[in-house]
């Protein structure tokens, strides 16, 4: 087994879109003829992809730019079951019904499919609706379905072993769409990166984009700033916007010694397990609160940072029924998620006490199985790999596109992964 992994790392400084994302690839090396000949098997007409020389701020990088053609009426493909509402606007069933019926690879398609689910789920959340019922307006345009199918195929090719991303940076003030003007993050955008660190207030725009944000949740292992590997080489996006800063996505491919490996082994003289950083719980007992507020609250403190949230139920004085509202954080956030305990619940105080997470080196591979690509979590026991498991969206992603219970896909997935369903150990 390698000692070593291979590391690609979203830096989004200055946000992240698809645009961006597709350029900063071509930059880091995805030969355009093989990204040109992969799009085409869409065989969707009516666009044209331009890659040029870009810079800001005196930072050269590359600029993709889609080009939308004029398609002969007899050539435009025909509504897939009920037409969309508008010209240039898609239900997720056209969309799946697309990339699922196309040339492309199975890896490409369950990527592209796996951003565009998100989207849809997001999209759904903030509407009141079903995924299956979303129509998507700017995301369901012909460049933005280049851009996310152009990520897949970015990410198949280079195939890093771990996938990392910096804090991402929103923007502020306000953006016009199809509803009008609407506050930046945009409402699908927080959907996605609930749970994910981020910033905002760098620029009055918006610099993540529901696509941008769509890739990152689709694709990322972890969000950190820490940035402790060897790069072996260096990429820029170029945005087209000019901002006070600049509008940039930089993508570092590099390598790294396999996830604390080294920590493992000096633990082991004490322990199986390896420390990570340290964090702080903030915790408090609440017993006049209406339970309607909990789900509220807990979107609120992932979206601040927190890196868990758990209630546990308690009899408080009086006999009174109550909870333990509980948050993990990293030490730094610790502000800014009691602000938001004191603001959002009827606490007038909170306990808070530092604590070291203790945890088996894991690592996430994709695994070709007879239905498909699988992302599979292994964890590691001083080197040795003890347990594995399938990420619960692929194998959701397989039983919806499958017409196959979720059950049944998880346990014929365990069997070729050797592993027994839980129930029956």
């Amino acid at each position: 087994m390698p000692d070593t992994e291979r590391i690609l790392y979203f830096d989004c400084f200055s946000g992240i879109s698809g645009d961006m994302t597709l350029a900063a690839f071509a930059d880091l090396g995805l030969p355009e003829e093989h990204l040109q000949s992969e799009l085409a098997k869409l065989k969707l007409p009516g666009w044209r992809l331009r890659f040029s020389p870009g810079e800001k701020h005196g930072i050269h990088g590359t600029r993709a730019d889609v080009d939308l053609l004029a398609v002969p009426l007899e050539n435009k493909p025909a509504p897939l079951k009920a037409p969309t509402s508008e010209a240039g606007h898609r239900a997720y069933r056209d969309i799946k019904a697309l990339i699922g019926g196309s040339l492309l690879p199975q890896g490409t398609k369950d990527r592209s499919l796996s951003i565009f689910r998100l989207l849809a789920e997001a999209e759904a959340a903030v509407h009141g609706t079903k995924a299956d019922e979303v129509v998507f307006h700017e995301v369901g345009a012909v460049d933005s379905i280049v851009d996310i199918v152009g990520a897949a195929i970015g990410l198949e090719y280079f195939r890093p072993d771990r996938i990392l991303s910096s804090s991402v940076e929103l923007g502020g003030g306000f953006v016009n769409c199809r509803h009008g003007l609407i506050p930046v993050p945009a409402p699908a955008v927080v959907e996605l990166l609930r749970g994910v660190p981020v910033k905002s207030g760098a620029v009055p725009f918006e610099t993540t984009t529901p696509t941008g944000a769509a890739v990152l949740a689709s694709c990322v292992d972890e969000f950190t700033d820490d940035k402790r590997f060897s790069i072996s080489k260096t990429a820029y996006g170029v945005g087209h916007r000019d901002t006070t800063i600049p509008n940039l996505l930089r993508l570092f491919l590099g390598t790294a010694s396999k996830p604390q490996a080294e920590s493992l082994a000096a633990a082991s003289a004490e322990g199986p397990h390896r420390p990570s950083l340290p964090g702080v719980v903030i915790e408090c007992n609440i017993d006049d609160m209406s339970p309607e507020l909990h789900g509220y609250l807990f979107d609120r403190l992932f979206a601040a940072g927190a890196q868990d949230v758990w209630l546990t139920p308690i009899v408080m004085k009086k006999s009174r029924p109550g909870i333990t509202l509980s948050v993990l954080c990293p030490p730094e956030l610790e502000g800014r998620l009691a602000t938001l305990v004191f603001r959002e619940t009827t606490t007038l105080g909170f306990r808070r006490f530092p604590v070291d997470k203790v945890s088996l080196e894991r690592r996430i591979e994709t695994v070709e199985t007879s239905l498909g690509a699988v992302r599979v979590k292994t964890a590691y026991l001083e080197g040795r790999a003890i347990k594995a498991k399938p990420e619960y969206e692929d194998l959701r992603r397989i039983a919806e596109g499958g017409g196959l219970p979720l059950r049944e896909v998880q346990e014929r997935v365990l069997r070729e992964l050797g592993a027994e369903p839980e129930e029956a150990r």
